[in-house]
C-alpha cells in the first residue's frame, strides 16, 4: 500500500525536476541571446564612436570654413560700394553682432551708412496697425503720397521712403525739418528707434532674426516684407537678410520669397548668422545697384550661397 509519505516524496521529486529543467533550459536559451545582445551593443558603441568622430571633424571643418569666409568676405566686398549712401534698418529680433558685422563690411565696401533705424515690435503688431496707418497719414511731408493699399507695412514704408530715401538725382526725400518731424512722430508712437540723426540714403539693408515668433507670426513677418517691397520702389537697391529660420513661412525672408513680385524686386539672404551670409548681404546690394536681384544662403529656396560677382 502506497503511503502518504510516498506521495509527498514523489511530488517533491517532480517539482525538483521541473525546476532543474527550467534553470537548464533558461541557461541554454539565454546564453546565445546574451551573446547576441552583447554583439549588438558593441556594434552600436562602435557606430556611436564613428559618428562622434565624424561630427567632430565636420565641426572643425565648418569652423575653418567660417574663418575662411570671414577673411575672404573682407576682400570680396572691398571697394564695391563707393560713394553709396545706405540706410540700415533692423527689426527688434535682429542680432547686434550681425548688425555690427554688416556695418563693418559696408564700411569696407566704401559705403556710408546715413541712418540706423530699428523698427520695434509695435511696428509689426497687428493690434496697432490702424494707429500706425493713421500716424503715417498725419506725418506725411508736403507733396508726398502714401500707397493706397491695405498692408500697413507698405503704408509705413511709403512714409519712411519719403523721408529717408533719396534718388540718384537728389529727388525724393523731404527737407530735413519734415523728415525729422516724421521720424520723431514714429519714434514717439513707439514704432521706431533711430540712432543719432538719420539722413537720407539711396539704398537700404534690412536685417532681421530667424523665424518670427510670439504670436501673429504671419502678420508680423508680412509687415517687414511689405516695408521692404515699398522701399524698393524708391531705393536703388534693397536687401533683406535674416538668420537661419528666416526662410521659413513665418520668417521675413520666407514671406518675400513666397511672393513672386517681392522676390523679383528685393534680394534676400537667409544665413545672416554666418560670415558668408554677411558678405552675401553686402554683395547682394552691389548686385541690386546693378539692376540684379537674387536669393542667397543655405536654404532650399536659395539659388546660391553668394552672388556670382563674389568671385568676379
Amino acid at each position: 500500500m502506497i503511503s502518504m509519505r510516498y506521495h509527498i516524496v514523489s511530488l517533491a521529486a517532480v517539482f525538483l525536476a521541473l525546476a532543474l529543467g527550467i534553470v537548464l533550459g533558461a541557461t541554454k536559451i539565454s546564453s546565445p541571446l546574451l551573446s547576441g545582445l552583447q554583439g549588438d551593443n558593441q556594434a552600436l558603441t562602435s557606430q556611436q564612436e564613428e559618428l562622434s568622430s565624424t561630427n567632430s571633424q565636420l565641426t572643425t571643418r565648418v569652423t575653418g570654413d567660417e574663418k575662411f569666409a570671414g577673411a575672404i568676405g573682407q576682400l570680396a566686398v572691398r571697394g564695391t560700394l563707393p560713394k553709396t549712401n545706405v540706410v540700415l534698418i533692423t527689426t527688434a529680433d535682429a542680432d547686434p553682432a550681425d548688425r555690427d558685422a554688416v556695418l563693418s563690411l559696408l564700411n569696407r565696401a566704401g559705403a556710408t551708412v546715413t541712418a540706423q533705424i530699428e523698427v520695434t515690435k509695435d511696428f509689426t503688431d497687428p493690434a496697432r496697425a490702424d494707429e500706425l496707418r493713421s500716424l503715417a497719414a498725419k506725418s506725411l511731408p508736403t507733396g508726398a503720397t502714401l500707397p493706397e493699399v491695405p498692408q500697413v507695412g507698405a503704408v509705413a514704408g511709403g512714409l519712411l521712403a519719403s523721408v529717408i530715401i533719396v534718388r540718384p538725382d537728389g529727388s525724393g526725400a523731404a527737407n530735413p525739418d519734415q523728415a525729422a518731424a516724421a521720424l520723431a512722430a514714429l519714434s514717439s508712437g513707439g514704432f521706431i528707434s533711430a540712432t543719432g540723426t538719420p539722413a537720407a540714403g539711396s539704398a537700404v539693408v534690412i536685417l532681421t532674426g530667424g523665424a518670427v515668433t510670439g504670436g501673429s507670426e504671419a502678420d508680423r513677418a508680412a509687415a517687414v516684407a511689405d516695408l521692404a517691397s515699398q522701399l524698393k520702389k524708391s531705393a536703388t537697391g534693397v536687401v533683406v537678410a535674416g538668420r537661419t529660420g528666416s526662410q521659413d513661412p513665418t520668417g521675413v525672408v520666407g514671406v518675400i520669397r513666397g511672393d513672386t513680385a517681392a522676390s523679383a524686386a528685393v534680394t534676400t539672404v537667409d544665413n545672416l548668422d554666418t560670415s558668408s551670409g554677411r558678405a552675401a548681404t553686402v554683395l547682394g546690394l552691389v548686385e541690386q545697384n546693378g539692376g540684379g536681384v537674387g536669393r542667397y544662403g543655405l536654404a532650399d529656396n536659395a539659388q546660391a550661397q553668394v552672388p556670382t560677382l563674389a568671385v568676379g
